[in-house]
């Protein structure tokens, strides 16, 4: 069978869409939840609703649960699609399509660590915060500004793969047709094979690399946030 459009492994297309929609539900409803309880810096005439902080803090809890397993899939299988040693040398072709792949890699990079911080900051938060007017806490400042951060990573995400590969890059990843060596399946086969594979690799200093780190970095922070946040209480 021929693929008109690129084809996507469908353990990515799962996991990046699971992480997606909730981020994208999440993101709304962290907006409503700033437009209830406090509008300093501008609000909508959104409906009042003050549930609306337990719903954010739901849709946070799925993307959290769904995030370590994308990843662990994003610094393994999909790798290629992150920073590459020779990110700064490639940097200097600007203008050249090497330029824009190199730069959709760092975008695709960033959106991880953006929501990493998103993820983390947020369970640093108490919901009773809000409600009771305690507007000046140092981790709700740090909840908005990691709003920010992520809507800006996510429109440069966007643009970016829709710049390197156009609308068919983007429908790829809506595509649920699969090819049989990505049978579900098979999934058990291939992570046994995998963790084997990793178990016989020795890991040393010299063979660290960047993106080792940067994984090493979000999946402690992701646990730590479940453990300061349960230390809380």
């Amino acid at each position: 069978m021929k693929f008109s459009q690129p084809y996507q492994p469908l353990l990515l297309r799962i996991l990046h869409g699971l992480t997606g929609l909730f981020l994208i539900a999440a993101i709304l409803t962290a907006f409503w939840t700033y437009n209830t309880f406090d509008g300093r810096w501008g609000k909508l005439p959104l409906p009042y609703y003050p549930e609306i902080e337990g719903l954010h803090g739901t849709f946070g809890l799925f993307t959290l649960l769904i995030f370590p397993l994308f990843v662990v899939y994003a610094f393994h299988r999909g790798q290629k699609r992150l920073l590459q040693p020779d990110f700064l040398a490639k940097l200097h072709q600007f203008g050249k399509p090497v330029w824009w792949y190199t730069f959709n890699r760092f975008s695709n990079t960033l959106v991880i660590l953006a929501l990493t911080f998103a993820l983390f900051s947020g369970k640093m938060m108490d919901e009773k915060w809000l409600p009771n007017g305690e507007l000046d806490r140092p981790w709700y400042y740090a909840h908005l500004i990691s709003w920010v951060i992520i809507v800006v990573c996510i429109a440069l995400h966007l643009l970016l793969n829709a710049k390197v590969g156009g609308l068919p890059l983007l429908l790829s990843m809506l595509n649920w047709r699969f090819r049989a060596k990505d049978s579900p399946a098979l999934w058990s086969t291939h992570i046994a094979n995998w963790w084997s594979w990793r178990r016989s690799t020795q890991l040393s200093l010299k063979s660290i690399s960047l993106l080792t780190v940067l994984e090493i970095v979000v999946l402690i922070s992701i646990v730590a946030a479940w453990i300061i946040s349960l230390l809380k209480f």
